[in-house]
């Protein structure tokens, strides 16, 4: 009985220093993550036109991630050759510096699957194109700020003409 009382004495003991060093180590806060969260954003392209009139280049800078994303699909248009496919769905993932300039090369990480491999490289290079040709985005100095270097996963779906395809 009395080594029952000193094993439980011990663990009880144990207990209190582990469940301390584990939560009082980062005075509960979360140790931070080797790699930063992905901003992720979906977009219906094209977009439809704006009822402001004004040319892209000539719109308030984006303050907002909800702003953010349509500016950087703007320039996406359904590329030609592709008339097979009704609903197509591409990802890409980039990253911005706090000018709205792009960090390295835009990379797609999804794709529905186009049947034929040169739709799926027709899909590819018009969307990595789009990005280029909208980058340098307009925003401000605080959404700059706080997207500079997170990577961001921005997907565009396009449903087709009413189901005719493109």
């Amino acid at each position: 009985m009395a080594n029952s009382r000193w094993f439980l004495a011990l663990a009880g003991v144990a207990l209190a220093f582990s469940t301390g060093a584990a939560l009082g180590g980062f005075h509960g806060r979360q140790p931070p993550s080797s790699l930063p969260q992905t901003l992720r954003g979906t977009v219906q392209v094209p977009l439809p036109e704006s009822g402001d009139g004004a040319p892209r280049g000539e719109r308030r800078p984006a303050d907002t991630l909800k702003e953010l994303y349509p500016t950087l699909a703007a320039c996406w248009e359904a590329p030609p050759g592709l008339a097979r496919l009704e609903r197509t769905e591409i990802t890409a993932r980039f990253s911005l510096r706090r000018d709205g300039s792009l960090i390295g090369e835009p990379r797609i990480t999804f794709a529905t699957p186009p049947s034929e491999t040169r739709a799926r490289d027709i899909l590819t290079e018009a969307t990595i194109a789009a990005i280029r040709r909208c980058t340098p985005a307009r925003i401000t100095a605080a959404l700059g700020a706080a997207i500079a270097g997170r990577p961001m996963a921005l997907r565009f779906v396009y449903a087709g003409p009413r189901g005719q395809g493109i």
